[in-house]
């Protein structure tokens, strides 16, 4: 028999993953959820374990509603939307727009910072009118100086991320080396990326109207008197010299306590800072009186070949071995690469050797650690050849840093 069935609906779900593209993107999954309606009207009939007349429009529905979810599909590549929030009226899940999303970190961002003109914090040793302040401006021109007032403190400021750089001096055409600074050097874990010289031009300080005559005693940093005893004889200045931390630091001392029988030795700029006249202008013994200043950075910097560069070492020799600093300076006689500068400073750790002879009794040698500068890069073969020479004697090596060496021209003049 017939039967005549009642009317009801019937709701066939299924999930279809649609793959959508943006503009300039790669494809995207978005799960959307078709939903196919089977209605059957009331006059409709249905046979016991068969298909009824309504199978017809149960494919009809769903093969219109495909044909929605495909047409909004490609309005949605030809527009660019990338509010995508609905297919076929249902919503699905929200895309982040492409214009929000965050850029993949490139090389250059891993880079250091770069140097010459970029505005960055370079810590020194001193206070604003110090030459150590000319040296950082020199070196990163438009930076932000961040004066120390010990050359530790300038070596952690880079270590604890308060400054990207320190430049401090390691030595002196005149005074020789500052050795706090190499013993500094090997204490740290800091780079060395960059050299610059500059020369010094120091000025004789007292307040305004004070005249020679009145002076008691100078005061300045241990190198600036060193620098200018000669003059200041000549000057008839056999008065008292006292040690002070640093140039500009002694002449704010003498403008912050009225002190009007003390000149400081310090430059034209500390003048100017601090209200002082300038007694005698270029007072140093030799008017080629340079100082040489490292930058140091938390992270070394890539050698390269196209430009003159220099390398500094340290090492300790092998107690075992014998004329290992003629073996070690052979390594580069051998390979034509010339040292600028060698210097010795005592092994803290171990600063005395003993040697035990029985004809002359015990002997006791200092321990030494030597710093040495050549001119190569360590992009060169040559130089990478020499240190692994070097290597083969010495109990300890450390390339202290691999840098461009400072080729720019100075003068003496008091404008430079």
């Amino acid at each position: 028999m017939n039967a005549i069935s009642q009317p009801s609906s019937t709701n066939i779900a299924f999930e279809s993953p649609i793959r959508v593209k943006k503009p300039g993107s790669s494809y995207r999954t978005v799960i959307g959820v078709v939903r196919c309606i089977q209605q059957q009207r009331p006059d409709s009939t249905h046979f016991r374990g068969g298909v009824g007349s309504n199978r017809s429009d149960w494919q009809s529905s769903c093969a219109i509603l495909a044909s929605k979810v495909k047409s909004q599909q490609q309005e949605t590549e030809k527009s660019g939307n990338a509010d995508l929030t609905a297919v076929n009226g249902h919503k699905t899940l929200d895309l982040v727009p492409i214009e929000n999303l965050p850029k993949p970190l490139t090389i250059t961002d891993l880079s250091p910072a770069p140097m010459h003109g970029s505005t960055i914090r370079v810590a020194y040793q001193g206070v604003p009118g110090a030459y150590s302040e000319a040296a950082a401006g020199k070196a990163y021109p438009n930076c932000e100086a961040i004066p120390c007032d010990q050359f530790e403190v300038a070596f952690q400021a880079v270590e604890l991320w308060i400054a990207d750089r320190a430049v401090l001096p390691v030595e002196n055409s005149l005074g020789g080396s500052i050795h706090r600074n190499y013993d500094l050097l090997l204490r740290h874990r800091l780079h060395i990326v960059g050299e610059v010289q500059l020369p010094v031009h120091h000025c004789l300080l007292a307040l305004p109207g004070i005249r020679k005559d009145y002076l008691t005693r100078v005061i300045s940093h241990p190198q600036a008197l060193a620098q200018c005893e000669l003059t200041l004889s000549k000057l008839g200045l056999n008065v008292a010299r006292e040690a002070f931390d640093d140039t500009a630091g002694a002449a704010e001392f003498i403008s912050a306590n009225n002190l009007r029988d003390t000149a400081a030795i310090a430059s034209a700029r500390a003048a100017d800072l601090y209200g002082l006249s300038i007694l005698a202008d270029g007072i140093q013994d030799d008017s080629g009186n340079v100082t040489r200043f490292v930058m140091l950075a938390r992270e070394p910097i890539i050698p390269r070949t196209d430009r003159p560069f220099k390398t500094s070492i340290v090492f300790a020799h092998d107690t075992k071995g014998t004329s290992v600093l003629f073996k070690v300076l052979s390594a580069f006689a051998f390979r034509n690469i010339s040292l600028t500068k060698i210097e010795s400073r005592p092994h803290r750790n171990r600063p005395i050797r003993l040697v035990d002879d029985a004809n002359v009794g015990t002997a006791k040698h200092f321990e030494y650690m030597f710093y040495v500068d050549f001119e190569a890069s360590m992009a060169e073969v040559r130089a990478q050849n020499a240190l692994a020479e070097v290597q083969e004697f010495t109990s300890f090596l450390r390339v202290l840093g691999s840098y461009p060496m400072d080729m720019t021209p100075w003068s003496s003049k008091k404008d430079n």
